[in-house]
């Protein structure tokens, strides 16, 4: 696969290397000839790496390429004085404008016969994107997830680094254990101090970047509101506002519980991960959290880019039996998913639930390297080949 080079941050021009072309490349490309496309996801994610890598020759100062933190660029964007012989622009941070929505909107209206757009962005492109429709029918939303196993060949090496630094380009790079502790603080600060001020007013920052650093411990669990507003000393409504920005943040996400009359299934308890794994010590809940994320980038794939109305659940009954994930697109559950960290026999409760359940498909997956074939619709499989089994992207 051709390369393309990444970098995030303030990472250095020296340390450069290449990672594979993201897999939205050629689904951008297409709708750019219709439409706007949004670019929404984490920070650090590469979006702006994205963005920038289809513009034409693209280097420093390129002038498709405006960015609103930029005082020079905010001149030029607030004049409309950007090139127009320029086929695309790349409008970076421009939620930050007031009113952003309706200048953008008027860009586009204006524009729209002479050249292309791409809007890059955060938590503000998906709220937008979740509520108002001035803008509906003129751009195509993508979620930009980290790496994955099948983006970066699949094989064991690739399993190795993924697992332990993550799959945000910087950390997934260096491949060193403490600058990426020291990118774990310097991204949970910037996210807490910059981010959430520019989305929304919170007057103690210091505890919810207390919060977001506690998530990982309770990552794989249904989330329990109380619990956390008794660490923090909150109301429970206050610490379940601020999961809630930090979901929008994409720091974290909720599934929520598959609901099914054959089992009495948990209705309302939710589970939450993190988009950056690394950042989970225990290492059989960093694996689930792992598989939890390359699921979740399926999905969105499917809707972003074919159009699938897609959702990732878990399974869990009032006795607290639980299987970890079911996938279901078209609101059709296609198959589930059990994750253990080693090779393993056979999960109880997944049988159990087999047996009640009308899912085609059934998978324990682990890190080691033995597959198994249960009966006819449950498969032990290592992650890798369950990557390929399903065909995640």
């Amino acid at each position: 696969m051709t390369p393309i080079y990444f970098f995030a941050g303030d990472y250095s021009m020296s340390r450069l290397k290449h990672l594979p072309i993201r897999i939205y490349v050629k689904s951008i490309k297409k709708d750019l000839l219709q439409k706007m496309v949004f670019l929404g996801g984490p920070r650090q994610v590469g979006k702006t790496t994205l963005a920038c890598s289809l513009l034409e020759n693209y280097h420093d100062g390129h002038p498709g390429y405006l960015n609103w933190d930029n005082e020079i660029s905010r001149k030029t964007i607030q004049k409309g004085e950007w090139s127009k012989t320029e086929p695309l622009i790349v409008l970076d941070e421009i939620h930050k404008r007031k009113g952003w929505q309706s200048f953008v909107k008027g860009i586009w209206d204006t524009w729209k016969n002479t050249q292309r757009f791409i809007i890059t962005g955060s938590a503000r492109l998906d709220i937008f994107r979740k509520g108002g429709d001035s803008m509906l029918g003129r751009y195509h939303y993508y979620r930009i997830h980290p790496f994955t196993l099948p983006e970066l060949g699949g094989s064991d090496a690739s399993l190795a680094a993924l697992f332990t630094y993550g799959g945000f380009p910087e950390p997934l790079l260096t491949q060193d254990e403490t600058e990426l502790r020291r990118w774990h603080l310097q991204r949970v600060s910037k996210l807490v101090r910059i981010d959430l001020r520019d989305l929304e007013y919170v007057s103690d920052l210091d505890k919810v970047e207390l919060l977001a650093e506690s998530l990982a411990a309770r990552v794989g669990s249904p989330l329990s509101y109380k619990s956390l507003a008794e660490d923090l000393e909150v109301s429970d409504k206050t610490v379940k506002r601020w999961v809630q920005i930090l979901d929008s943040l994409y720091y974290c996400y909720l599934i929520p519980p598959f609901g099914s009359t054959k089992i009495k299934a948990l209705k309302k308890s939710q589970k939450l991960y993190l988009w950056d794994w690394s950042q989970v010590v225990d290492a059989g809940f960093r694996f689930e959290n792992m598989v939890a994320s390359h699921l979740l980038k399926l999905c969105d794939y499917w809707q972003d880019v074919l159009g699938h109305r897609s959702e990732l659940r878990y399974i869990r009954d009032e006795k607290g039996k639980e299987v970890d994930f079911v996938v279901l697109r078209d609101r059709k559950p296609l198959f589930a998913v059990e994750c253990k960290l080693s090779d393993a026999d056979v999960a109880p409760s997944l049988l159990e639930f087999k047996s009640k359940l009308d899912i085609p498909k059934w998978y324990q997956v682990h890190m080691g390297t033995k597959s198994r074939v249960v009966d006819s619709n449950y498969s032990i499989l290592p992650f890798g080949k369950f990557c390929e089994e399903v065909k995640l992207v």
